[in-house]
């Protein structure tokens, strides 16, 4: 497509926040005793946390409208166990674009999506049911999620003249399931999967007896599933693809690529939470946070591959578009190798 950036409401600019005015000294000196009282509160509560196990709440800087000034700095990993939310494969052959119409473009850090330093996502609304960790429950939770991650990156994508159309979602029971891909064993590194337009959540895959009630949790990984499919609808995915098989899949530039891609939708699903919490909707500042800890339970350190990202990188590109909400800071493809390992 040409490179002119289009310049419209649903790209999503920060608002602004007003300077803060001039205060008397005793104004200045009561806000810094109050303060001093919030900061000893909040160790309490911290200390409280960290005795029943639940993660400390990370994101004490988080603005509502996003900010690419203000990043929350990094958190103690959380403990427990954990893997990367999702494998995703190809088929063995690639989609081709329409000869007509909206077509992908198959580039990567030079993709039109990823140039304007100002686009992001649209704050919304959204509006989920209550989490209940049973198979009907995830069904109605991850269904009413994805409409609205279609509301959120669908004008994003159509605004760039690509070919949105919705996955297919589909819930398998089973101890494995078939896809395009090939037959996927349901385990805890596939709580949720994508291929070719079509995005998979076994409930069996989701570990409710270890997340429990943490909607938080599964939204992000779902988010980040979806981000496979913002991809493949972008052509991200298909050009990433061709550089894993000419490189060769297992090889080290092949599962360089991989992270790439990897933590690319990492950073797809922190932008879609921070463009969505605390706007009205169900998507709690709770959610956010227990989202934001999670991360870093992910990643190639725990499920021992070298294909996602070490847990560390994995946490920092979910924050990185959780807190800018800028798609410009989600160009894996442009990052220095050390921040991909």
């Amino acid at each position: 497509m040409p490179g002119a950036q289009p310049d419209l409401p649903w790209l999503g600019r920060p608002h602004t926040v007003a300077a803060p005015k001039r205060r008397s000294p005793a104004a200045v000196i009561g806000v810094c005793l109050g303060a001093v009282a919030v900061l000893v509160l909040g160790l309490v509560a911290i200390v409280a946390l960290n005795r029943t196990g639940t993660p400390p709440l990370a994101n004490a800087n988080f603005r509502d409208a996003p900010s690419s000034q203000d990043v929350p700095p990094q958190q103690p990993p959380p403990g427990g166990a954990g893997a990367p939310a999702s494998a995703s494969s190809p088929s063995t052959e690639l989609s081709t674009p329409s000869p007509t119409g909206p077509q992908k473009v198959l580039k990567l850090a030079d993709h039109p999506i990823l140039q304007d330093p100002n686009a992001g996502l649209q704050n919304r609304v959204c509006t989920l049911p209550a989490w209940q960790s049973t198979q009907e429950g995830a069904e109605a939770f991850f269904t009413a999620a994805s409409k609205c991650l279609d509301a959120a990156w669908g004008p994003f994508l159509e605004a760039y003249h690509l070919p949105f159309t919705p996955p297919s979602l589909h819930f398998p029971t089973g101890a494995s399931f078939e896809t395009e891909c090939g037959t996927i064993q349901v385990g805890i590194a596939t709580a949720a999967y994508y291929c070719e337009n079509n995005l998979y959540v076994p409930f069996r895959g989701l570990q409710t007896d270890q997340y429990g009630n943490n909607p938080g949790v599964y939204l992000a990984l779902f988010a980040h599933e979806y981000g496979h499919h913002v991809q493949e609808v972008a052509g991200l995915m298909d050009a990433a693809w061709q550089k894993i098989y000419e490189a060769g899949q297992n090889s080290p530039a092949g599962l360089e690529m991989s992270r790439r891609k990897e933590l690319q939708a990492q950073c797809f699903s922190g932008m879609f939470l921070g463009a969505h919490v605390d706007q009205g909707g169900t998507i709690s500042r709770d959610m956010y946070n227990k989202a934001w800890n999670d991360q870093e339970t992910r990643g190639d350190n725990t499920s021992r591959s070298h294909d996602h990202g070490t847990n560390a990188h994995y946490a920092s590109w979910w924050r990185a578009g959780a807190t800018s909400n800028r798609i410009a800071d989600c160009n894996t493809f442009a990052a220095p190798s050390s921040e991909v390992s």
